[in-house]
């Protein structure tokens, strides 16, 4: 049966409210919570982003929902011993209820210290080595691993996972999906798609979980949802690899301008039809998806958790 939760999006909100957020998502039924991991949002008028690991270690003192990360870039932003230490903390502190999704990343969040931002071939060389280092490390024991791409020399976690720690790989293409296969304990995909779930149960992930969340605008007033996903979140429906690759919020905002509130109003669900939003999250129940996060674009988070807690949940549920 696939479970439901609230994506909380670290570009859009200041850190009180992403709490707040956690709460009402709680008290609404949500059984989960995703947290997104950037450095930038992807444009200034979404116009923040708190760092991930303190927020989680406040989830964990407000709220008593699993957390996910969706998702972590442990390759070049952060080394993946230091990204170890901080996920294993996070475990702790949820007591066993965390769970690290990883991906190769975006320019926009890891070109920030001036490395070269490598093609995806190589980010995927370095997201499976990273992922080897960070599993020894949760062991607890001291390690010492010279690789293509890492070196991490006597480091042990005093402070190790309480229990195996489920690194789950994020992947939008066939060769992500095959090494999110390969090497992951579990999928992020944010779209159902069927092909890539095939590629990655093909690969070694039969057995294993899938996840993916989806935007939404809950409003009285369709149009003016609408407006609010344009402004807020145009992001999401630019094509290919461009979110991989573009390195500033600006150069977001200029891409952004090729999408339309047309575009916007076919594949975002908005305004406050029951229906509409039912049939996007249960393309994904279809698609064979094990959790779904959902994420309430805009500030209209009152009505959204109202009408999830007494409208969809209980459909859903």
């Amino acid at each position: 049966m696939t479970s439901f939760g609230y994506f909380l999006s670290c570009e859009e909100f200041t850190p009180a409210q992403l709490l707040d957020q956690a709460r009402m998502a709680a008290d609404a039924g949500f059984e989960r919570l995703a947290i997104s991991d950037h450095f930038h949002p992807w444009n200034d008028a979404q116009g923040n982003s708190p760092l991930v690991w303190p927020m989680i270690g406040a989830l964990s003192q407000t709220v008593p929902l699993p957390v996910t990360t969706l998702v972590t870039c442990p390759t070049t932003r952060m080394h993946p011993a230091v990204t170890a230490q901080a996920a294993a903390t996070s475990s702790v502190l949820l007591d066993g209820r965390f769970t690290l999704g990883v991906g190769t990343g975006e320019a926009l969040n890891e070109h920030v210290l001036g490395d070269r931002w490598p093609s995806f071939d190589e980010r995927a060389a370095m997201l499976e080595e990273a992922v080897e280092v960070m599993r020894a490390l949760f062991t607890g024991r001291q390690i010492t691993h010279r690789g293509t791409y890492y070196t991490v020399e006597n480091a042990r976690l005093y402070t190790a996972p309480p229990a195996r720690l489920p690194v789950y790989v994020s992947g939008f293409g066939p060769h992500a999906a095959e090494l999110a296969g390969r090497i992951g304990d579990g999928f992020v995909t944010m779209g159902p798609d069927q092909d890539a779930i095939g590629r990655f149960r093909d690969s070694g992930g039969e057995g294993k979980p899938v996840i993916g969340g989806l935007k939404v605008c809950w409003s009285e007033d369709r149009d003016k949802a609408v407006d609010t996903v344009h402004r807020l979140w145009p992001n999401e429906q630019l094509p290919g690899e461009l979110a991989q690759i573009l390195p500033t919020p600006a150069h977001f905002e200029q891409a952004s301008e090729l999408v339309t509130p047309e575009q916007i109003a076919q594949n975002v669900p908005c305004g406050n039809d029951p229906d509409q939003h039912l049939k996007a999250i249960r393309a994904y129940v279809d698609a064979g998806f094990d959790e779904v996060y959902i994420g309430q674009i805009g500030p209209d988070q009152e009505s959204f958790f109202t009408a999830y807690r007494e409208h969809l949940l209980p459909v859903l549920g």
